[in-house]
C-alpha cells in the first residue's frame, strides 16, 4: 500500500522538476554559444594563414621570351610562268574555209617535250619549240633577226646542227636543220616560194644563157683576124663583147644566188608555237577531228609553276620581295615553301587566270566575283607538282620576324602616357602594381615584342594587365562592393 502524499508535497515535487529544465536548457544553450564562437573567432596565426591578396578586377597575361613572327594569310591561285593558245592559221594565201582539224596529237592533262607535233590543221603540222620570242612571222631563208636566232638555238638543241649561218641569219645551214627536222616528225617543209621554182629556174637559166654567150665571144675573139672587117662593121671589137659577156654572167649568177638563198623551206608562223620551258602541259583542247578552227584549238602551260594573289591596299604595305611565304592546298594537303617575287605599284582586277591547267575550258579559272587588288606573285623554293596547277591554295607570309627570341606581351598590354612614354603594367606577387617603360618592336598575331628601358624591369613570367574584369567589376557593383 503506498503511502499518500499531501497536496503540498506534490506541489514542492513539479516546481523541483521545472528548475532542472531550465538549467539543462541553459547548459544547452551555453554549449551552442560557444560552439559559434568557435567558429567565428580565430587565433592571429590562423587569421594570418588564410589571408591572402584579394581577388583581381584586372585581367593579366604572362610575358614570353620567343621568337616573334608576323603573318599575313591571303588566297593565291597555282599558275604556269606561260600560258601559250594556239590558234592555227593556214600560211600561203589559203583562205580560213581550209583551217580544218585533221589529227590531234595531244590530249588535255598531257605532257609535252620539244618538238612534239601537237596537232595537225589542214594536213599540217603545229609543233613546239623552245624559245621566248612569240613567232609574229613567216621565217623564210634570207630573214634576220632574233627570232632566226631562237628557231636556230631550237633546232640545234633537237640535234640539227646550223653550221654555217651566222647567229640570226636564216643560211643554207638553217634551211638544212630546218628540213631535216621536219623529216623526222614525217612532214615535208612548206617551200619558202609558192610559185614551184620557176624563179629559181628562171635564175639558173638565165646563169647558163649568159655562160654561153661569153663562150661565144671569146670564140670570136680567138678566131678574128688582125684588120678583120668583121670586128669593125660590129660597131666594136672582139675585146669588148667578152668584157660585156662577162659582166652579163656575173649578174646572172649573183641574181641566181639571190633566188637560191630566197628558195628552199620555210617555217611558217602558224606551224610552231614557242614556250619558255619544257616538259609543257596540254591544258585543254577545244575542237575535235574536222571541226573547222575558228580561234584557240589548244592552250599550252610551261615554265616553272609560281602562285599568284590580289591583296587589297592595306595589306600591300606589308608585303616586299623575298619574304618567306608558306604555300598549302588544302585540296591534294601539300604544303611548300618559296618567296614573294614581285608587288605590283597599281591595282588590277584578276581577269582571267594565267593557269592552263585542268578542264576549265580554255584552262583558265573565271575570275568573276574577285576583288580588285595588288599582284603577288610568289616563286616556289622547290619546283611544285604539275597537279597543283590551277589550284586555288592558302598564303602564309612572314611580314616581319624578331628574328631571335624577344620578350613578347599581348597587344592590349601597351598603353601610351601623355608623357608620350610607352609602358606596360605588371601585377606583382603581393597583388601591388608597377608601370615598366619599354620600346615596341616588332607586332604580328595580337602580340608585340618589347624591350623594357631598365635593365632587368621585365622578364619572362611577369604579368602584365591586359584589360578589366568586367565580370567582377559587375558583380561588385550588383553587390554595392567598392571596385
Amino acid at each position: 500500500m503506498e503511502p499518500e502524499v499531501s497536496a503540498g508535497s506534490a506541489g514542492s515535487l513539479r516546481r523541483r522538476r521545472r528548475w532542472v529544465v531550465v538549467v539543462a536548457a541553459g547548459a544547452a544553450l551555453t554549449a551552442l554559444g560557444g560552439l559559434g564562437a568557435s567558429l567565428v573567432i580565430k587565433s592571429p596565426a590562423q587569421a594570418a594563414a588564410e589571408a591572402g591578396p584579394p581577388p583581381r578586377d584586372v585581367l593579366t597575361a604572362a610575358v614570353e621570351d620567343r621568337v616573334l613572327v608576323s603573318s599575313l594569310i591571303t588566297r593565291g591561285q597555282v599558275v604556269a610562268g606561260q600560258t601559250a593558245r594556239i590558234a592555227p592559221q593556214i600560211s600561203g594565201g589559203e583562205g580560213a574555209s581550209g583551217a580544218v582539224i585533221t589529227k590531234i596529237a595531244a590530249q588535255a592533262g598531257a605532257e609535252v617535250k620539244q618538238g612534239q607535233v601537237l596537232l595537225e590543221v589542214a594536213g599540217r603540222p603545229v609543233f613546239a619549240l623552245k624559245g621566248t620570242v612569240p613567232v609574229y612571222r613567216d621565217l623564210r631563208p634570207g630573214a634576220t633577226g632574233k627570232d632566226v636566232a631562237q628557231l636556230q638555238k631550237a633546232l640545234r638543241g633537237l640535234g640539227y646542227g646550223t653550221e654555217g649561218d651566222p647567229e640570226g641569219t636564216f643560211g643554207t645551214g638553217t634551211k638544212g636543220a630546218l628540213t631535216a627536222f621536219y623529216a623526222s616528225i614525217g612532214y615535208d617543209p612548206q617551200p619558202a616560194q609558192d610559185d614551184g621554182g620557176a624563179a629559181l629556174d628562171a635564175a639558173e637559166g638565165a646563169v647558163k644563157g649568159a655562160a654561153r654567150t661569153l663562150e661565144d665571144a671569146e670564140d670570136a675573139e680567138n678566131a678574128e683576124l688582125p684588120g678583120d672587117a668583121a670586128g669593125r662593121d660590129g660597131g666594136g671589137s672582139p675585146d669588148k663583147a667578152v668584157d660585156r659577156a662577162r659582166e652579163d654572167l656575173a649578174d646572172a649568177r649573183q641574181a641566181y644566188a639571190e633566188a637560191q638563198a630566197k628558195s628552199g623551206p620555210m617555217l611558217p608562223a602558224g606551224e610552231a608555237v614557242f614556250l619558255e620551258g619544257f616538259p609543257a602541259r596540254v591544258g585543254s583542247v577545244q575542237g575535235r577531228v574536222g571541226d573547222q578552227v575558228t580561234g584557240t584549238a589548244m592552250v599550252l602551260s610551261s615554265g616553272r609553276l609560281l602562285v599568284e594573289a590580289y591583296v587589297p591596299e592595306y595589306q600591300k604595305g606589308l608585303l616586299r620581295p623575298g619574304q618567306p611565304v608558306e604555300i598549302h592546298s588544302e585540296i591534294s594537303g601539300v604544303t611548300a615553301t618559296g618567296k614573294v617575287e614581285s608587288v605590283a605599284d597599281t591595282m588590277a582586277t584578276p581577269g582571267r587566270s594565267s593557269s592552263a591547267g585542268g578542264d576549265q575550258g580554255d584552262g583558265a579559272a573565271d575570275a568573276v566575283g574577285r576583288e580588285s587588288g595588288y599582284l603577288v606573285r610568289v616563286t616556289p623554293d622547290k619546283a611544285l607538282v604539275p597537279r597543283l596547277t590551277g589550284q586555288d591554295v592558302r598564303l602564309t607570309i612572314e611580314a616581319a620576324s624578331t628574328g631571335d627570341k624577344a620578350l613578347v606581351v599581348p597587344v592590349t598590354a601597351i598603353t601610351s602616357g601623355a608623357d608620350g612614354r610607352t609602358v606596360v603594367t605588371v601585377v606583382d606577387g603581393d597583388g601591388g602594381q608597377r608601370r615598366v617603360e619599354v620600346r615596341p618592336g616588332t607586332s604580328g598575331d595580337g602580340y608585340v615584342a618589347v624591350e623594357p628601358v631598365g635593365k632587368g624591369a621585365l622578364k619572362a613570367g611577369d604579368l602584365v594587365v591586359t584589360g578589366v574584369d568586367a565580370g567582377r567589376s559587375s558583380s561588385d557593383a550588383a553587390g554595392g562592393t567598392a571596385p
